[in-house]
């Protein structure tokens, strides 16, 4: 029972000491928490487990509208209550007489009134001589980015933006892969931190692997460093390299034929059997500045690349194509901006975020849908302005009050010639343990 209790403490008490929990953080047994946390590991059979649910109230404009707030609106809906995650995560670390960690394994599942998926199955191994390295296997968070790692339960905003959310949807893939993060005083060296793998490529939304091409995914980060006794920043830069197998001659892009854009088909016989490009490199950076009250923090990430999705969606394909459903190459950017700043004391937070994503950036404005053009709603460009308010009622509940503007670029396409009427208001409690 003494056991049960004190793991119930550390559990609870590390919400509030790890404000922002990257989805595949290692232990850094440098600090006293990470000493602590690996005692309590083996003092309890090296068992943690530790949970979130998010219970949320929505208001969207319209009825059946769509939304990167969570899921899609029913047809006869505009407001609604709902699970948007329900997760219980099992944790097993083994650490040696040394306090040194050897073998960590993950589960967790998510619960709600849509279902029950899997979110993570994987298996770390750690390289002890030089406490530099880790190997990690099975199905777990993409290494690419900052707010595509940061933990939906530490966020402050209620989602990722479009652009994450499209580009790397449901966050996690099947794969491998190596880590350089010491966890021992090595200088500078402390202060980065390298992730490399290869992953599948499709995500963890499609039935299985469904081409011999993988996904080189590589992250360096620079830890937050002290630039004053109030100033701390880090930063990163991120590549993914892949590409989906074309099974048809069909493959399409923009482009400009007698002064008009338009969805171009290339049916050449030699592109059966080639590889559709993927390839995204990003950038980010977080700023933080100690103040009377609490903390001001400014985040900004960018993200570029070629895209290989469908003539309709920009979505990495789930299933190869068959016939004249060849894949769709487009030009993309987005980034997002965060603003927080505590209000009174570090309970209260004021959140303003801006974020955009151009899946096609060969084509804009009145281009798409000008005389009978094949652009599809794939094509728009998005920006979004997100102002909000977080509560920190105790560590393990937080209450967030958010509204979000959407705005779609005017084009001449059917249903989008004026801004679409789907800006939202979120009100969300937060339970953790």
């Amino acid at each position: 029972m003494r056991k049960v209790i004190i793991l119930l403490v550390i559990v609870t008490g590390s919400s509030g000491i790890c404000k922002a929990q990257f989805l595949m953080d290692m232990l850094d047994t440098t600090k006293e928490a990470g000493k602590g946390l690996l005692n309590i590991y083996r003092n309890l059979d090296h068992l943690q487990v530790s949970a979130y649910m998010q219970p949320q109230f929505q208001v969207i404009q319209e009825k059946g509208a769509a939304t990167f707030e969570g899921t899609d609106f029913l047809p006869n809906v505009n407001n609604r209550f709902m699970l948007r995650r329900s997760r219980i995560r099992f944790g097993y670390l083994h650490v040696n007489s040394k306090n040194d960690p050897g073998v960590q394994i993950n589960f967790q599942f998510d619960a709600n009134e849509r279902g029950f998926t899997i979110r993570d199955i994987w298996g770390r191994v750690f390289e002890n001589k030089f406490k530099l390295f880790s190997f990690t296997i099975g199905m777990f968070a993409r290494p690419f980015g900052f707010e595509t790692n940061l933990s939906s339960q530490d966020r402050e905003s209620p989602e990722r933006g479009r652009m994450n959310q499209t580009l790397m949807k449901s966050e996690r893939d099947l794969g491998a892969m190596i880590s350089f993060e010491p966890r021992k005083e090595v200088g500078w060296l402390k202060k980065i931190k390298i992730d490399a793998g290869f992953f599948n490529g499709q995500g963890i939304t499609a039935n299985g692997d469904f081409d011999n091409r993988k996904d080189l995914i590589s992250r360096i980060s620079l830890k937050p460093v002290l630039l004053s006794k109030k100033v701390s920043l880090g930063a990163g830069a991120s590549l993914l390299h892949g590409g989906l197998l074309q099974a048809t001659k069909y493959v399409y892009s923009t482009a400009e034929i007698n002064g008009q854009k338009n969805v171009v088909p290339d049916s050449s016989s030699t592109n059966v059997g080639l590889y559709s490009p993927r390839v995204y490199t990003g950038v980010d950076a977080q700023l933080k500045i100690k103040n009377r009250v609490g903390y001001t923090e400014i985040r900004a990430e960018y993200i570029t690349g070629t895209q290989t999705g469908s003539v309709n969606s920009s979505e990495t394909p789930t299933a190869l194509m068959s016939g004249n459903n060849g894949f769709y190459k487009r030009n993309f950017n987005g980034a997002y901006f965060y603003f927080l700043q505590h209000l009174f004391s570090t309970e209260h937070q004021l959140v303003i975020k801006y974020d955009w994503y151009d899946p096609n950036t060969k084509v804009k404005g009145n281009e798409i849908g000008a005389g009978g053009t094949s652009f599809s709603a794939a094509d728009v460009r998005y920006d979004a302005l997100h102002i909000g308010y977080n509560y920190y009622i105790t560590p393990n509940v937080k209450w967030g009050l958010f509204y979000t503007m959407v705005n779609n670029e005017s084009t001449l396409l059917s249903g989008f010639t004026d801004d679409v009427n789907d800006n939202i208001f979120t009100s969300r409690l937060q339970f953790r343990f």
